[in-house]
């Protein structure tokens, strides 16, 4: 709220204040946050009368108004993502009146004008919107209204491109979704939360290093992460704190999955960049966290054990489970008998803290988060298969059981095929939610699927990547269905989560994958989208990858960076190691 007629007049501003016991402040290292693209509102006048702003773009920022009027007169803007099913403007959509006591979430400017010429942007707050409603008697004619989006300093480093229009646009959501939520620290939406949750970013990292360089928020934010670690290990599920704990909080800061973070974002952020600094400030973390989540297996009851290995398996403690599958409601991923969560990653982030602990020359660490690991293989195996074989309704069991490793490979095959069954019997549809969706087109191709994964990145119905795209959206939306057939839209319609795909469109359909120094480039072709490129401004230089068809011959062009080599592998056998420069094979 801000009224144009008190600017310049000094009655009522108070001095700067002192106080002697305030807390201690410290400088962010991190980069600045910038007004960054601008969008000119077109005015539309919606079937119920109101007067509405729409900017084309979902976007997080704020809105700058250029208009002339007498002094007094009022304009309110309501700031929100989306138009209801009859076309008129809503915020509901995101609302929580449950949570908020005071009402909801307004995403409200309220401008009182002065005599003649007005120019008035916010500077210290953002909204998440494409559309402002604007309630006013101040005549509009000549009036300027733009959108500035607002995130941290993050240049785009990474484009893909493909015989698919509606491919692109998905993409060019998920950077938008990114961008719409890396203000200073990554959250989950710009709207009714806006919180830092682990989750979201262990879930997202890959995909995010490529799409953008955001090294610098996600070093930030992982400070935050250990600031708010809990002294029993257990990881605060979003950080910074946005509220005063509740009775649950907790409870739930034991979430496996969501608490891994603090293992899988530092590890992402060195195989990305070979930087061992990021792992030494983060390793108590890591070793706090690992330990607990441990501890929660080794807390199980008589009734709970299953052999040998029991002491490995996670049964007790609450889970948020894999969240946001179709057709699971919040309760039932929380529910037994859904607890292969947590042994799974106490599997597999063990795997990745004995890598971390030998990177780190913790040698015998390493030897014990090693054993650690294998033992928790065997005891999911023990727990949650019969021999090796996997019998669950839902991909996400069989996904993570072979992404993470759980399983021999002869299994791990058997899972792929009937993971691919289930795909196919559910009409090419998924039903995973946010922890297994970034690696299911990945296991199902590497595995002798990639048409049934081009099948489900191609899918244009609920539920999938491309539904939402066809509904008009301009960013990733929180669940699969965020605007339905109707029209209707409900929840966040700005979440970058499963905007994690596109790591598979960098990474499996053209192929490049860099640790450190190593770069293998493993295109996986298809004729489904005709061509494809991939380029990659990363740290050791621009990375591209593309192939094309013509009939059913595939031509690839890849280009390595100065100093680099690049060890490729194309489906017909072929394997090369190429020099620095542009190679069509």
């Amino acid at each position: 709220m801000y009224d144009a007629r008190l600017e310049g007049e000094p009655s009522g501003w108070h001095g700067v204040k002192t106080e002697p016991n305030s807390l201690p402040i410290t400088g962010m290292n991190t980069v600045p946050i910038r007004e960054q693209e601008a969008f000119a509102g077109r005015l539309l006048r919606t079937p119920n009368g109101e007067t509405v702003l729409d900017f084309g773009q979902n976007m997080a920022g704020y809105v700058e108004m250029k208009l002339t009027a007498h002094a007094g007169q009022k304009i309110k803007l309501l700031c929100g993502e989306a138009l209801d099913e009859n076309g008129n403007f809503t915020q509901e959509n995101f609302q929580d009146r449950n949570r908020h006591k005071e009402g909801g979430t307004a995403q409200m400017l309220e401008f009182v004008c002065k005599e003649g010429e007005n120019h008035y942007k916010p500077s210290f707050t953002i909204m998440g919107f494409r559309y402002a409603k604007v309630e006013t008697d101040i005549e509009l004619t000549g009036a300027e209204f733009t959108a500035h989006a607002v995130y941290s300093e993050m240049p785009v480093i990474g484009s893909f491109a493909c015989g698919n229009a509606d491919v692109d646009q998905l993409v060019k959501n998920s950077v938008w979704s990114q961008k719409g939520n890396f203000c200073d620290i990554p959250t989950d939406c710009p709207t009714r939360e806006r919180a830092g949750w682990t989750g979201d970013m262990g879930v997202f990292i890959e995909t995010g290093l490529t799409l953008m360089d955001c090294y610098p928020v996600v070093e930030k934010w992982l400070a935050e992460c250990r600031l708010n670690q809990y002294p029993d290990g257990r990881m605060a599920n979003i950080a910074p704190p946005t509220s005063r704990p509740g009775y649950m909080t907790p409870m739930l800061c034991m979430s496996a999955g969501w608490g891994d973070a603090a293992i899988l974002v530092p590890y992402a952020l060195y195989k990305r960049t070979g930087d061992r600094k990021i792992l030494a400030d983060n390793y108590e973390m890591m070793q706090k966290w690992y330990a607990f989540l441990l501890g929660r297996a080794q807390q199980t009851t008589e009734e709970q054990q299953t052999g040998a290995y029991a002491k490995y398996t996670v049964l007790n403690g609450l889970d948020y489970g894999e969240w946001c599958e179709p057709g699971i409601t919040p309760m039932q991923a929380m529910m037994n008998p859904r607890k292969s969560v947590g042994t799974a990653y106490l599997a597999y982030s063990g795997r990745l803290l004995a890598e971390i602990a030998q990177a780190l020359g913790k040698a015998e660490d390493a030897v014990q988060y090693r054993d650690m690991a294998e033992k928790a293989v065997k005891a999911y195996r023990a727990a949650f298969t019969d021999n090796g074989t996997i019998t669950s309704d839902r991909q996400c069991e069989y996904v993570r059981a072979i992404a993470f490793a759980l399983l021999g490979e002869e299994e791990s095959q058997a899972a792929a095929d009937t993971l691919n069954r289930m795909v196919a019997e559910n009409g090419y549809h998924l039903n995973t939610g946010f922890l297994s969706t970034p690696f299911l087109c990945e296991v199902l191709a590497k595995y002798g699927y990639a048409d049934t994964a081009y099948k489900l990145l191609l899918q244009d119905t609920a539920p999938s990547w491309l539904y939402e795209v066809k509904q008009g959206a301009t960013t990733v939306w929180e669940t699969w269905t965020g605007i339905d057939a109707n029209g209707h839209p409900s929840e966040s319609l700005n979440h970058y989560s499963y905007g994690a795909i596109c790591g598979w469109l960098f990474g499996g359909v053209c192929g490049i994958h860099l640790a450190g120094e190593t770069l293998t480039i493993a295109p996986t072709p298809n004729p489904a989208l005709g061509w494809a490129k991939a380029v990659y401004d990363s740290p050791v230089g621009r990375i591209e990858s593309g192939w094309q068809y013509a009939g059913d011959a595939v031509t690839y062009t890849i280009t390595v960076p100065c100093n680099r080599t690049a060890e490729v592998t194309l489906p017909d056998g072929r394997s090369l190691t190429l020099q620095p420069g542009t190679h069509t094979l």
